[in-house]
Formats: C-alpha cells, structure tokens, sequence
C-alpha cells in the first residue's frame, strides 16, 4: 500500500478536524449509508456468503469494528506503521480474502464498482444532504479537503483512480454522487434485493447494543427517505412535492389510477435488480402524512425517533448544539471501546470487546427472506410503546 502521488498531508489532516467538528452527524449519515449500501444487490451477496454479520451478534462485532476503523482513521496521522496504516491494511487485506471466498462460492467478487458504490455509504448521504445533518463547514474549503481525505481513502483500500467516487474537487464528487443516488440507490432501495431486511435490520439491532436511540423502522425509512425512494416522504413540502409529481405523471387522467415509482425516477436503473411487479402510488393517500401507507406502518415509537432526527439537526446546527453533541459522541466512543456496557447485558461481558485486527466471528444461522419482515404485526402493549421511547 502506498500513498498517491496527489496525496496532500495538509488536506488529509484539514478533513481530519472537520470530521471531529462534526462527527456525530457524519457518523449518523455513515451509519444510514451503510443501510443503503445493503440494498446493491452484489454487494449483499458477498455479506451474506461470508457469514460474519447474518445474526445480531456477528453483525454487532462486524460493524462495530467497521466503525472503529473508520474512527481510527481521523484519529492517527496517515502514516506507515501507525494505526491509520495498520487499519487499512487490514481492511484490504480482508476485502481481497472476501472477494476470493465469494469467487469460490460463485457468489461473485468484491469489484472495482462494489468499492465505490460502497464508498458512496461513507460520503454521499453528507454531501448531498447536508441540511437534512446540521453539518456546517468550519473553515474555506473543508469540503475540498474531506473529498480529497476520502478519495485518499479510496486508494489505499484499493480503488483504482478511474473508478474512486471522490474525484479532483468536491463538485465533480457532488455531481457523481447525485447520479448514484438517483440511478442506483433510489431504485435498490424501492426494489431490495433477497434478504436486505434481515442484514438490515441485525445491523441495526446488533448497533442498537451501542447506540440504544436507532430504532430499526425508523432507520431504514430515514434512509429511503433520504435516497429519495418515491413515497417516502417526511416533510410537509416533500408531501406536496410528491402529490404535485403524481398529477403530472397522470397527466389529467382520474385520481384513483395509482401512478408506478418506476415513472418518478430519474431514468433507468445504472444496475441490474432484481425482478419484482410495480409499486403504485395513489395521489390521495398523500393528503396528509396520517395517510401515507409506508408512513401508517410504522410504529409510535419510530415516528418519535423520526421527529427526534429533525429536531437533533436543527439543535447541531448551532454552535451549542454541536459542541454538546460531538461531546456525547466522543463519550460513546470512549464506552464502546472500554465498557460497551449495553452489550454486556445481550452478549456477556467478554464477547462484546472488540478489537479491530482480530477477525470477525462467523454464524450459522440463516437468513430471512423479506417476506417474514412484510407480514402484518400484532401491535405492542401500550407499555412497551412508552418504554421504547425513551430506550
């Protein structure tokens, strides 16, 4: 592994502390990537083959570490010999080994493509919608120095410089981006691929262990939500939005023909995706978010937490709010290494230490289909529903 030719230490280490001066959100906007990431098809057949995150225990080690590696990151200089270099390492290392065990299996290979589809999880979600973070840029050209840190990233993990998301300056970033959000995510996310609920949602469950304000409904819709799936929508003038495109698709034809998602986005798909028969969208069950159909599926609880998302971002945007937040972060940070003391409670004290050069434990338990998550559930006891808002 060696550094490019283009890399600029003083723009590797500018990004570096415009990551801690927002690092709660820009850990929030990785973890909702990582969600979308499930969703390309590829990708997932390798995570499910390899067998290291298909239960809420391996998940919460995988991912866990996948965080702490990436902390680790901003946390050293970059370096041979330092942990940032040791981290990368590792994390090629087990990309490569990943990518021949899928081979093996015929399960495919960890491509050139799947790597900066998956750096899209990483960065694309805080590029795009910054707003929808709070994240605010502290210094000129913060932006220009986290696309260069990312796309410096990129290479040492071994993406080749044609195929690295992050290219010469942030705009061109931005630009490519917003094309995979609109020709890649979006339509993985309206037609998921087998077994996306599960990977999901044991991801979302096994972080739960450090994290106990994600809740999983919650979650997976923000990150439709964000990736712009049509029908998920959360604000008023997204409603409005919405209904507004729906009577432009029906083009004066009645009300009660419901309108496919597929005609609501941007163009075909730039990947292949599974077969599945067309969601419709019926204009007036957009007359207020009580009637939106994805929207009345979930939970009191998840709709708490949704509103919490918008309040947090608005708080974070401020300079209070940003300090208290960050801090918080830094102290979960602190409890997930030393006292992950959630965890303890789920996993026993010893097996919820992580340690990131260590290899991640393997599972044998199957994976749902995503029919099992579609079936209609018994609602909770009141006392539940209370509980689950706080906890």
């Amino acid at each position: 592994m060696r550094l490019p030719e283009w890399f600029d230490e003083k723009q590797f280490n500018k990004a570096r502390r415009f990551y801690w001066d927002n690092c709660f959100q820009f850990t929030s906007s990785m973890l909702l990537g990582l969600v979308a990431v499930f969703a390309i098809p590829s990708i997932l057949r390798v995570l499910v083959g390899s067998r290291r995150s298909t239960s809420t225990y391996t998940a919460y080690k995988r991912y866990l570490s996948t965080l702490l590696h990436t902390v680790s990151w901003f946390e050293n200089e970059l370096k041979p010999g330092t942990t940032s270099w040791k981290s990368l390492l590792t994390v090629r290392n087990r990309h490569v080994r990943a990518s021949l065990a899928a081979n093996l299996k015929g399960q495919g290979i960890v491509s050139q493509r799947d790597l900066a589809l998956t750096q899209f999880g990483f960065i694309g979600l805080s590029l795009l919608k910054t707003d929808s973070f709070g994240i605010r840029q502290m210094e000129d050209d913060d932006w220009e120095a986290y696309n260069h840190f990312w796309r410096v990233i990129g290479h040492a993990i071994g993406i080749e410089d044609r195929y690295n998301l992050c290219r010469g300056d942030v705009q061109q970033t931005r630009r490519a981006c917003r094309v995979l959000l609109q020709r890649v995510y979006a339509p993985s996310l309206e037609r998921v691929p087998e077994y996306f609920e599960h990977m999901a949602r044991v991801m979302l469950d096994g972080m739960w262990s450090v994290n106990p304000t994600v809740h999983v409904d919650a979650m997976i819709y923000w990150t439709k939500y964000l990736c712009d799936v049509p029908g998920y929508v959360y604000t008023e003038a997204d409603r409005i939005d919405l209904q507004r495109r729906i009577r432009d698709e029906l083009n004066g034809r009645s009300d009660d023909i419901g309108v496919e998602t597929t005609s609501l986005m941007a163009g075909n798909p730039l990947i292949e995706l599974p077969k599945a028969p067309p969601r419709l969208l019926y204009l007036h069950d957009y007359d207020s978010m009580d009637s939106n159909p994805e929207y009345k599926r979930l939970p009191l609880a998840a709709r708490y937490k949704m509103a919490l998302n918008l309040i947090i971002a608005a708080f974070y945007s401020t300079y209070i709010g940003r300090i208290y937040l960050n801090l918080n972060f830094r102290f979960s940070l602190m409890l997930m290494k030393y006292f992950p003391y959630v965890a303890f409670f789920r996993f026993g004290v010893l097996a919820s230490y992580v340690r990131i050069f260590s290899e991640d434990p393997t599972d044998n338990e199957e994976p749902k289909p995503n029919a099992e998550y579609y079936k209609e559930r018994p609602p909770l006891p009141l006392y539940k529903e209370l509980l689950s808002l706080l906890w």
